[in-house]
């Protein structure tokens, strides 16, 4: 089953946001409260944004959307829809949020950072076939 850590998903200005994400395979698992928190925006918005991605057919439910129990302060465990890494970011770029912005900032510099290395680095292969 999947391991929980405390990471930094990315780092608002705040620098606040620590959250505990679930890692099963190769993908991060957030539940719609966690989301909330981390885009600092409604679980109702969240929900919003999550369904508008499927209606869409942008992601498939099937693929993106697992349900783990979790143990409430009260003792009892409770079932809770999860949502991979690509729900995440989709909900990501739809918020409408200070935070969503900070997001979306971030994923980009990320993106462009890792096409950057990955250009230098074929750049770096071809210069040794030749």
């Amino acid at each position: 089953m999947g391991t929980k850590k405390s990471i930094v998903l990315f780092e608002s200005a705040d620098k606040k946001i620590t959250l505990d994400v679930s890692f099963d395979g190769e993908t991060a698992w957030l539940s719609q409260a966690q989301m909330a928190e981390l885009f600092a925006t409604t679980k109702q918005n969240v929900s919003l944004h999550i369904n508008n991605c499927f209606r869409e057919g942008e992601l498939e439910p099937e693929a993106v959307v697992k349900e783990s129990l979790t143990t409430a302060a009260d003792g009892k465990s409770y079932r809770v829809r999860q949502y991979n890494l690509d729900v995440i970011i989709s909900v990501g770029y739809r918020v409408k949020s200070a935070r969503g912005v900070e997001f979306r900032r971030w994923a980009t510099d990320v993106l462009r950072r890792y096409i950057v290395a990955g250009h230098a680095e074929n750049e770096r292969r071809l210069d040794s076939h030749r």
